[in-house]
C-alpha cells in the first residue's frame, strides 16, 4: 500500500511539472506575439512641417481625425535649443513647425500633406500673411525616404492642378533635429481662443477649411 501512494504520489508530481513547463512554455510563445500586436496597435507615424505661425498649423491638425498630438517647435536651424527669441530674429536658419503623431490607419501622409497644402499659402516666400521672415517659410521635413518621396509627388501635383495661380516654393528637406518650443505655444489656440492672433487668424482659417 505504501509503495502504490508512493507511485501515485510521484506519477501526480511528474504530471503538475509537465503541464507547468507547458503553460511556461505557452506563455513565452504567445506573449511576443501579443506584444507584437499591442505594438502594431498602438503604432503611430510622425510628420513635421512648418507653414507661418506654427500657432496656425497647430491648430488645424489638432482637429484632424487621426492625429493624436500635435507639438510646436523649430527646426531647419544650426543653433542648438533655440529660444523663440532667437527663432524670431531669423538668424538662426529655424523654421516655427509643427510635428504631427498620427495614426497611419486612421490618415495617410498624403492626406496630411492635401492639408497642409490648404492650411497655408506654399507660393509666398518666407512669407505668410502679415508674419516676414525665413522663420516663416513654408517647409516639409521628411522623417524617411518614402515621405521624400510622397512630398515631391504631391508638391509636383499641387503645381500641376492650378490650385495655386504661383509657383510652390516650400522646401523640401530632412528632418536632422526637431525642439519642441516653449510651453506657452503648446495648444495656443486652445488655450487662448479669444486672443488677438486666435480670432483674427486662426479661427477664420478653421472655419475656411471646415474644421470650426
Amino acid at each position: 500500500m505504501k509503495h502504490m501512494r508512493f507511485v501515485v504520489f510521484l506519477f501526480v508530481c511528474v504530471f503538475s511539472f509537465i503541464s507547468g513547463a507547458h503553460a511556461f512554455s505557452s506563455s513565452n510563445q504567445s506573449g511576443p506575439e501579443n506584444m507584437m500586436g499591442e505594438k502594431n496597435k498602438n503604432h503611430r507615424e510622425l510628420a513635421t512641417l512648418g507653414g507661418g505661425c506654427f500657432w496656425c498649423i497647430e491648430a488645424v491638425f489638432e482637429t484632424v481625425e487621426g492625429v493624436k498630438d500635435v507639438t510646436s517647435g523649430y527646426a531647419g536651424g544650426t543653433k542648438k535649443n533655440p529660444t523663440y527669441k532667437e527663432v524670431c530674429t531669423g538668424k538662426t536658419g529655424h523654421a516655427e513647425v509643427v510635428q504631427i503623431e498620427y495614426d497611419p490607419k486612421k490618415i495617410s501622409y498624403e492626406e496630411i500633406l492635401d492639408i497642409f497644402w490648404k492650411a497655408h499659402d506654399p507660393t509666398t516666400m518666407n512669407r505668410q500673411g502679415a508674419d516676414v521672415g525665413s522663420q516663416y517659410r513654408s517647409i516639409i521635413l521628411y522623417h524617411n525616404e518614402g515621405q521624400k518621396e510622397i512630398a515631391e509627388k504631391s508638391k509636383k501635383n499641387l503645381q500641376e492642378s492650378g490650385y495655386y495661380s504661383g509657383p510652390i516654393v516650400t522646401e523640401i528637406r530632412p528632418l536632422s533635429v526637431f525642439y519642441p518650443a516653449e510651453e506657452y505655444h503648446q495648444d495656443y489656440y486652445a488655450k487662448n481662443p479669444n486672443a488677438g492672433y486666435c480670432a483674427i487668424v486662426i479661427r477664420p482659417k478653421l472655419r475656411k477649411l471646415g474644421f470650426e
